[in-house]
């Protein structure tokens, strides 16, 4: 699959982090046996790998994946990870994933029905806000000039209680995105794409969509608008977006939420976007063998590419 799309910039989301990148090399090592040569590979620590020793769900009980500052059944679970055909310009690296939630502009945390912070006030005075991570990862192309990448993964905006508490997570994670579009973060790239999982459907499935839907508006991004010929066949009848749009295929069992679009690739207006696409074959097209025979070889979501001529 990775080899058919044969893209210049790979996002990879969910990909468990090392110290020493020893998987994601190994994972690069194996592309380049396909001929698809990544020579620059670069990831940070996602949240996970920070233990509280609090109980920051509020369920009682200590030492439990909701309990890291992202989700994690041990450290490094959920990272992130980017490989590039050209050079990471690492001095110009922002990482703001240790962002405190309550210091986001904006922001809104979960409270208890009283009107106390859920599940605690000290739970809730060192909750950093990313699930995974924030980050700004400028890549030098062949002209010289950068590409700045915006990258994040999202907490689903469900598996909660009443509070609310991933939904809001969820919602405000898009939120550090509007405020650095608004220069609120520093000086704004001059040339940038916006890529990752937001685990959020601008028109179904559940979630605080109105995030979604302004950011899709801002005039500073293009949504190229990437479609499926196999979303567009796997459309799901309740739902209100255009199915075509969909990333992920979460029908299952007829227990889930359905297919949904999660994933973007959002490129700053001023570049020229010419082609988009999800790689999620129809069911008679000879590539959806690669997906195996549920469409779920390589899990629920699909990959998601932009062509921009730079």
């Amino acid at each position: 699959m990775l080899a058919d799309v044969a893209a210049d910039i790979l996002v990879l989301t969910d990909f468990d982090w090392d110290q020493d990148l020893v998987a994601l090399q190994a994972f690069a090592d194996l592309l380049r046996e396909t001929s698809t040569d990544y020579p620059h590979i670069f990831s940070l620590p996602p949240n996970s790998v920070l233990a509280t020793g609090l109980d920051l769900d509020g369920n009682g009980w200590l030492g439990e994946a909701r309990d890291r500052q992202g989700y994690g059944r041990f450290a490094g679970d959920n990272g992130m990870a980017i490989l590039s055909r050209w050079p990471i310009a690492m001095a110009g690296v922002q990482d703001f994933s240790d962002m405190l939630w309550q210091d986001l502009p904006g922001s809104t945390m979960p409270v208890r029905p009283d009107g106390t912070a859920f599940p605690s006030e000290v739970a809730a005075s060192v909750q950093r806000l990313s699930s995974s991570g924030h980050w700004v990862v400028p890549v030098l192309l062949p002209d010289g000039t950068e590409l700045s990448l915006l990258v994040w993964a999202a907490t689903p905006p469900v598996f909660d209680g009443p509070e609310d508490r991933n939904g809001l997570r969820n919602r405000d994670e898009l939120l550090v995105w509007q405020h650095l579009l608004d220069g609120g973060m520093g000086p704004v790239p001059e040339r940038f794409v916006l890529i990752g999982n937001a685990n959020l459907d601008p028109a179904d499935g559940d979630g605080l969509r109105r995030e979604m839907i302004n950011l899709l508006a801002n005039a500073r991004l293009v949504d190229p608008l990437p479609q499926s010929e196999g979303a567009t066949q796997a459309a799901d009848a309740n739902h209100l977006g255009d199915p075509g749009l969909d990333t992920a295929d979460w029908t299952g069992d007829g227990a889930g939420p359905g297919n949904l679009r999660v994933s973007y690739i959002l490129p700053d207006a001023a570049l020229d976007v010419v082609g988009a696409g999800v790689f999620w074959p129809a069911p008679d097209d000879p590539l959806a063998d690669l997906l195996g025979p549920d469409g779920l070889a390589a899990g629920p979501h699909h990959l998601v590419w932009v062509d921009i001529d730079r």
